[in-house]
């Protein structure tokens, strides 16, 4: 059975802490997910997106800030455009870009959090297979 390896950009101010409660509560989630934290998800470059998946994630989760960004409020935005060429790019070379999904998690999401994974941890699944 394929364990897809998911890649998540979090950021330290608002998503981190409600996937450390996810973590906290002892919520289950797949131990395939690896957690990289920045300050803001506007500010993820869409090549860094590509690298993880050519180095072997099967898919990028972006837990993004939402309204509650404290250094942007066109954050949500600006994430999505990010997301929209991140696709562009996996296309342009040869991959699904279903390998993107992104979410907003505020830091009391723990529960929004886990379904979002589980649900991509099932599509990559089905993509893999």
């Amino acid at each position: 059975m394929s364990n897809p390896k998911i890649l998540v950009f979090s950021t330290n101010n608002i998503s981190d802490p409600g996937i450390d409660l996810a973590g906290a509560s002892h919520m289950d989630y797949p131990e395939s997910v690896k957690i990289i934290t920045v300050p803001c998800s506007s500010g993820i470059s869409p090549k860094w997106i590509l690298n993880a998946i050519k180095g072997g994630f099967d898919g990028v989760f972006v837990a993004a800030d939402g309204t509650d960004c404290p250094y942007l409020t066109d954050c949500t935005d600006r994430t999505a455009k990010i997301v929209e060429k991140s696709q562009e790019l996996l296309k342009a070379n040869n991959l699904d870009p279903r390998r993107i999904k992104m979410a907003a998690i505020c830091s009391v999401c723990a529960e929004s959090f886990v379904s979002h994974i589980k649900k991509f941890h099932k599509a990559l699944s089905e993509l893999n297979n």
